[in-house]
């Protein structure tokens, strides 16, 4: 497989493309107003406890408090699942604390005790005292390299802290890796230092800018080249890559195209694409994906596929197809925590296997953590995706001001009656010689059409006159009757 990564960068925004095969597989995107704030680290102050939720609420200087539950708070060497949250905060009582997922909607940031700060290779936790290795280095020989090494030099450098080696890490000399170490262990003291004189509700370390991180954390043994349209940046990021990464097989290129650099691979087609509900396979059967407050649900359709042999094949080929293309939209809409699949029901039990591996396979290139349950009885998979930043929707899009959100409006016919009822009850209660009804040119349309008699006689009735007057800012729901 072959990968590459595209970075634009304009002073309101940077965005970030991972094209696999020519194909594009994630967006990222980071504006300079709304910066994500996953693995900044803060001076708090605990504002409120809450017993009964086993968690605390912690100020850190942004518009809404932050979140801390009990199993998040560090207490020596290991993190507490169990512990009272009396026993490990008071209110009032600072902290320091690290933002592990972003402000989600209405909820204000997640933060954790516990610690990390990452490198290209390794990942530091100041409060731990062990050494990890990633489980996605498989090869027994190469674990027990790596851990060899990082352990014996943090035993020579007398370092306290615990070290997990991460993925990127295998077949990395030993040199490189004592770097990192030496730079993590810099990186420590210095926010050490800024924490002893900084006050509280204050940012003490922020992480990287998008450009960077993509260096740090998107950068595999696939990945060819990163290219990149700021010169500036391009120059930073290899002043960086030769600081962190030096002897990287990662080409770094600087991209000075008139042509827009996410236009190489359509990207910003597939963004627009990302937006849409529905997602339409190459075999003509479709997705269709919905984003609630509690979880997202995919709902799998044949559409215009009819197979070539019989019903249960063609089911098969689609949810095939359908388990591929579902990774794909997970990563490129960025969508986390609950995820319902709900394929196609399948009789024969072989096919729901193939279609569960299909799926388990495909997101094992996903840089997310995901877990996937079985097939139940109604044919739905449960799975989730660790959420830490908005989705892309989220990021690009608000709620309709028509519907709220809703995706749906009142028809015409229903506003109509709803205004026929409103008269009703406003002649009843005030003597007035007419009503005035404000309303959208649709519903005034159908008014002067369709319900024209029904106006009429609902004007006899009341033995009032009845005006209409079209409105071009209503919605189709929204109506006023005004007294006159």
């Amino acid at each position: 497989m072959s990968e590459e990564i595209l970075v634009n960068v304009t002073p309101p925004e940077t965005r970030v493309a991972v094209i696999e095969n020519g194909v594009v597989q994630e967006i990222i995107i980071e504006r300079t107003q709304r910066k994500g704030l996953v693995g900044n680290i803060y001076k708090g102050k605990v504002c409120r406890v809450l017993p009964g939720m086993q968690a605390a609420f912690v100020d850190i200087g942004l518009e809404r408090a932050a979140f801390l539950h009990a199993s998040d708070i560090s207490n020596g060497d290991s993190l507490n699942s169990d512990s009272d949250i009396n026993t490990l905060v008071r209110e009032g009582a600072e902290v320091i604390v690290q933002v592990v997922k972003d402000p989600l909607g209405t909820k204000g940031a997640r933060l954790t005790t516990h610690i990390s700060i990452p490198s290209r290779y390794l990942v530091f936790m100041p409060e731990l005292a062990n050494i990890g290795v990633s489980q996605k280095i498989e090869d027994e020989t190469e674990r027990n390299r790596l851990r060899d090494i990082v352990t014996g030099f943090v035993g020579d450098l007398s370092l306290s802290g615990n070290f997990i080696i991460r993925t990127a890490a295998e077949g990395v000399d030993e040199e490189t890796l004592k770097s990192d170490i030496r730079f993590l262990t810099r990186l420590w003291h210095a926010i050490q230092d800024r924490l002893q004189t900084s006050p509280v509700r204050q940012l003490i370390h922020e992480d990287l800018p998008l450009y960077l991180r993509s260096l740090r954390d998107l950068i595999t043994a696939d990945v060819e080249r990163l290219r990149i349209d700021s010169r500036e940046s391009w120059q930073k990021l290899t002043q960086f890559a030769e600081k962190l990464i030096p002897d990287s097989p990662v080409k770094i290129e600087y991209y000075p195209g008139e042509r827009p650099i996410f236009d190489l691979y359509g990207v910003e087609d597939e963004i627009q694409k990302a937006l849409e509900r529905k997602v339409v396979l190459k075999s003509g059967g479709y997705l269709i994906i919905d984003q609630t407050e509690a979880m997202t649900t995919i709902d799998v359709n044949t559409g215009a596929f009819v197979g070539h042999r019989n019903q249960e094949e063609t089911i098969f080929k689609t949810n095939m197809e359908a388990a591929q293309a579902i990774c794909r939209q997970l990563r490129l809409r960025n969508l986390g925590g609950i995820i319902i699949i709900d394929f196609i029901d399948m009789v024969e039990e072989e096919h729901k296997r193939q279609v569960l591996r299909a799926l388990e396979k495909c997101l094992a290139h996903d840089h997310v953590k995901t877990h996937i349950t079985e097939v139940s009885s109604l044919g739905l998979v449960e799975m989730t995706r660790k959420r830490t930043r908005e989705s892309l929707e989220h990021i690009l899009c608000e709620p309709c001001p028509c519907c709220g959100g809703r995706g749906s409006l009142k028809t015409a016919e229903t506003t109509c009656y709803e205004i026929f009822r409103e008269i009703l009850r406003e002649a009843r209660q005030f003597d007035v010689e007419s009503l005035l009804v404000l309303a959208s040119q649709e519903v005034v349309d159908r008014l002067l059409d369709e319900e024209s008699a029904a106006l009429a006689e609902l004007g006899s009735f009341i033995g009032k006159n009845i005006r209409l007057q079209a409105e071009s800012l209503y919605s189709q729901e929204h109506y006023d009757v005004v007294l006159i």
